[in-house]
């Protein structure tokens, strides 16, 4: 795949994450890339001091390194910042960040040779990969840590995946036909000044929370047949004279999932109740705001996935190289805990869906729990019980992240946005939701074969026969947790969202 830098779209990022594939920037970035470089090499030889270039770094900035230096400078800065620790971040994250890294160094501002391009292309496209400690960034003055690790990798140091071995970086470099580079002037600083880790993980979290939020939309239309809720708030009109994009576009897809469900019609006539619970009614109202706050975002990814985020950068305008705080990873901060409450409200709201539907007091005449022996056997009891676990962990996930600042490296660093936290996050916090769903899923499926001989609509009752295609229906309690896990397997796949034929909400900013 060929990207663009300042161009490149959610779209392309996505492909990338998802499918691993290798990338190589437009060489119509090449020019500026160069221009960059030879005001670095420029600056290097002469005796002003600039900073990163030849002098030392943070606190230490006033120390004036010699020219004949300025290489062991740049390795001493790879090697002292690769201070990672924890588990390892996983290939697919790790080679997103490359990616976002080379987007940063495209943009002709960071003043690196083109051969440090080459070698990270040449990274991706055989299959080597740093490995990435997981902790460690705070999320200015660049992601240091994590990015150190991925930078020690292409001087042969640090450690690599390759071949699904992890090995030392230079066997793996050199396994795959690629050579190690000896950093020049500022390249060191500009491969770790950037927040391309932050983003990263804030990019997976926000594809995974919207193909949550697509099926979020599936899951609720089933329950709402399951308890024989009405389709009267799904009416157009309501949500248009509100005018969000969301709760719109939410209450047409629920609309179009129940068309002709023999269940709804039904109990047109006759029902006594006269409104539903608010997480049946308000569904549009909840999961559309979600999205337009997932939306917003991405739309904040977007824009820092194409950004220069080094320091200092060269403007090409003037051919200054300046000192900035592009590094700062503010903007990646905010929209992840944006994605955090998004998410946390999806499955709070689908959580109390679920206890709705296993309780016999609300559910319409269901069985409790859902099972056709009560008493004898729980049913879905205690998969009811494990969701409120998971709502709950991820409402104090939830809370904010970019308000926990705190001054790092002799206060120089003295205020910090912490998006490494709250990125990293969103990934236990979209595995919670795929498992609520999940469960939703499969209670929502139990609940409309109990409405036998009526059935849902065609759409619907093909997401089950997906479902039933690896869990079957639930008669005498049995081992349960590989059930919850399959289900969960088809909301996190997407398969769920993607079956309905219906076509879904896009998150197109």
């Amino acid at each position: 795949m060929t990207l663009t830098p300042g161009t490149v779209t959610l779209s392309q990022l996505e492909q990338v994450f998802r499918e691993e594939r290798p990338v190589q920037l437009d060489p119509a970035c090449h020019p500026s890339v160069e221009e960059a470089h030879k005001r670095i090499a420029d600056a290097a030889a002469g005796e002003a001091a600039v900073y990163g270039v030849n002098t030392g770094f943070g606190k230490l900035a006033s120390v004036k390194i010699a020219a004949e230096d300025t290489a062991t400078l740049q390795r001493n800065l790879i090697l002292s910042h690769c201070c990672g620790v924890g588990p390892a971040i996983s290939r697919t994250l790790a080679r997103l960040m490359v990616v976002l890294k080379l987007l940063s160094l495209g943009r002709g501002a960071s003043g690196v040779r083109p051969e440090v391009i080459t070698l990270l292309e040449g990274m991706l496209s055989k299959g080597v990969t740093p490995v990435i400690p997981a902790q460690g960034s705070v999320g200015a003055s660049g992601d240091l840590a994590p990015l150190s690790h991925m930078a020690s990798v292409m001087m042969g140091a640090g450690e690599a995946e390759f071949g699904g071995d992890v090995m030392p970086g230079d066997a793996a470099l050199s396994k795959a036909g690629l050579q190690p580079i000896e950093l020049g002037p500022k390249e060191g600083l500009a491969l770790i000044n950037g927040t391309q880790f932050s983003t990263a993980f804030a990019l997976a979290g926000l594809f995974g929370a919207w193909q949550a939020a697509q099926s979020a939309l599936v899951t609720s239309a089933l329950t709402t047949d399951a308890i024989m809720g009405s389709t009267a708030p799904l009416q157009p009109e309501i949500h248009t004279l509100r005018g969000h994009r969301g709760q719109i576009e939410a209450g047409v897809t629920m609309r179009a999932l129940l068309a002709g469900s023999v269940i709804r019609e039904s109990h047109r006539d006759g029902d006594t109740r006269v409104q539903d619970p608010y997480c049946i009614r308000c569904q549009p109202q909840v999961v559309g705001a979600a999205m337009d706050v997932l939306r917003q975002a991405a739309t904040t990814l977007e824009i820092e996935a194409n950004a220069a985020t080094d320091n200092p950068l060269v403007l090409s305008e003037t051919g200054l190289i300046v000192s900035g705080g592009n590094f700062h990873a503010e903007p990646v901060g905010f929209a992840a805990d944006m994605i955090a409450l998004a998410v946390a409200e999806i499955g709070a709201i689908a959580q109390r869906r679920i206890a709705l539907i296993v309780d016999p007091a609300l559910s319409f005449d269901l069985p409790p729990f859902l099972t056709p022996n009560p008493g004898l056997n729980s049913g879905y009891m205690i998969a009811e019980v494990t969701t409120a676990a998971l709502m709950s962990e991820n409402k104090h996930l939830a809370n904010p992240c970019v308000t926990d600042s705190t001054p790092t490296s002799a206060n120089q660093e003295d205020h910090v946005s912490m998006a490494a936290h709250g990125a990293r996050r969103l990934g236990q916090m979209v595995a919670n939701l795929e498992r609520i769903l999940g469960v939703e899923l499969l209670c929502a499926t139990q609940g409309v074969e109990f409405r036998a001989p009526l059935p849902t609509s065609e759409t619907l009752l093909a997401v089950m026969a997906r479902l039933r295609a690896v869990v079957p229906a639930l008669g005498d309690d049995r081992y349960m947790a590989p059930e919850i896990e399959a289900a969960s397997a088809l909301i996190a796949s997407g398969e769920i969202a993607r079956g309905t034929g219906i076509a879904m909400p896009e998150l197109g900013v």
